[in-house]
């Protein structure tokens, strides 16, 4: 079977979140399915880079007033397909943001570029290649399926997936026709969502199938709460909706053999953790302790990742005795405070803002345990790399965190099943206690070594989803 993933970005090329990281992993695992996936992108700078000896594959004369085309090659083990539209991704850093931290003002122009040409070369075959299935990731490529229906013409089953329903690609009504949509399609039952043009909404409507990434998430879709407005038309379209859960890739994410990390280590020597550990507290100017955890986190920092409630919890967090090293950016006045946590708290709290790929990786084999204390949640990769690196996720319970960590209640620890710790309500009161559960635990190190074993032999890799996506490409493509 041969499927299109039409996606904003991928891993290793350009990635600004777990999008990236979905996209360029799953094809590996969907290849041992028997499923050929190649991939539509782009060709941001860092794109264009990797595919310099691209071949041509398709002209598509002018897209928004500029030339385009689709160039094909592979590269990190990846089949891609880029799109080369110099007026319209030849531009650097974010790849949806401009100098100045807001969104590109033509990034309708940009992602709607990209539905128009994952929809033309999915109806053309060039070269004789023709995708029996196109899955749309996330709003930038979801007005996909849009285009296909509104083609007329015999297309390719589609699948839509959901990664963060809080970004839904909102624009106003006139750019409607600037995006050769018909204006037919402007209704509730169409692409309308309050008066505006939803690349989201579109994709949820006119794809066949709706995917998102955790069956937590899929259910919680469904709810005012975290529908964010959607909620009524993913209930009517429950049937054609299915979660399942991310996995990590596993030659990335591996400390027996990362090479990002002082001292590799598996669940049978786990103790080599240790040295990792002294390396990260010696980056964080930290001095923790023996006997109490030394937890980190990596995250956007922002009020959905629950960062002003690990703020209300510090107190909590140090009167344990742990200590905590934080990288991340994002909203301003969490920056501000946590750098003044870190000023007020030496050697006990460590902040780096931004964000450091191989600096993540010391973190996870360094601590002890990774907050990630979420308002809501699709899936999460960052709690999955933790039990991957033994450093066991404190989690709360929603999304795709609630689907891959096992709380250390008193059930599961007796049953010695237990990989981390769950807390619910999504407050700072469960999430401190949840900590202070934490902290006792690693008080006792039998029981927190046999945890940490478990935690790293949890199958957190794709295998298991694969075959699931793979049964529901097959049913798409032969119902």
């Amino acid at each position: 079977m041969q499927v299109l993933f039409v996606a904003s970005e991928c891993a290793p090329f350009v990635k600004t979140g777990g999008l990236a990281d979905v996209v360029g992993a799953l094809p590996a695992a969907l290849a041992r399915e028997g499923i050929a996936v190649r991939v539509l992108l782009p060709a941001y700078p860092a794109v264009a880079a990797a595919l310099e000896e691209a071949e041509p594959l398709m002209d598509l004369g002018r897209l928004f007033s500029g030339p385009a085309r689709l160039v094909a090659g592979r590269v990190e083990g990846l089949d891609l397909i880029a799109l080369e539209a110099p007026h319209l991704f030849e531009r650097p850093g974010n790849p949806y943001l401009g100098p100045d931290g807001l969104d590109w003002p033509d990034n309708h122009l940009r992602f709607g570029a990209l539905c128009q040409a994952a929809s033309r070369l999915a109806l053309s075959a060039p070269k004789g290649w023709r995708p029996d299935l196109v899955n749309a990731h996330d709003w930038q490529a979801a007005l996909t399926p849009a285009y296909l229906t509104f083609s007329g013409k015999p297309a390719p089953p589609t699948l839509i997936t959901i990664h963060n329903i809080a970004f839904q690609g909102l624009f106003p009504r006139k750019v409607a026709s600037l995006l050769n949509l018909p204006s037919k399609g402007f209704t509730p039952e169409g692409y309308e969502f309050y008066g505006k043009v939803g690349f989201l909404k579109a994709g949820l409507v006119y794809a066949q199938a709706i995917a998102t990434v955790s069956p937590s998430y899929a259910r919680e879709l469904r709810r005012p709460e975290f529908g964010m407005g959607l909620e009524g038309l993913l209930t009517a379209r429950r049937a054609e909706l299915t979660g399942i859960l991310n996995g990590i890739d596993l030659t990335v994410w591996d400390p027996e053999h990362d090479p990002h990390i002082p001292a590799r280590y598996g669940a049978r020597r786990p103790e080599r953790k240790a040295v990792n550990r002294k390396a990260l507290a010696e980056r964080f100017r930290l001095e923790p302790s023996d006997s109490a955890p030394l937890f980190c986190v990596i995250s956007r920092m922002t009020r959905q990742k629950g960062l002003d409630l690990l703020l209300e919890a510090l107190p909590r967090l140090l009167d344990t005795g742990a200590s905590l090293a934080l990288l991340g950016s994002g909203e301003r006045d969490l920056e501000a405070a946590f750098s003044a946590a870190a000023k007020a708290n030496p050697g006990r709290i460590g902040v780096v803002l931004g964000y450091d790929e191989v600096l993540s990786h010391l973190l996870q084999a360094g601590a002890d345990s990774i907050l990630v204390p979420s308002r809501f949640e699709p899936c999460g990769l960052t709690q999955l790399y933790g039990l991957r690196y033994g450093t066991l996720p404190v989690v709360a319970r929603t999304g795709g965190l609630a689907d891959s960590v096992i709380d250390a209640n008193e059930a599961a620890l007796a049953k010695g099943v237990a990989t981390g710790f769950q807390f619910a309500p999504i407050e700072a009161g469960p999430l401190g206690d949840a900590i202070e559960r934490a902290a006792a635990l690693f008080a006792e190190p039998k029981a927190w070594r046999a945890m940490v074993r478990r935690a790293m032999r949890h199958p957190v890799g794709w295998d298991s989803s694969a075959a699931r996506y793979a049964a529901l490409f097959r049913e798409l493509v032969q119902p």
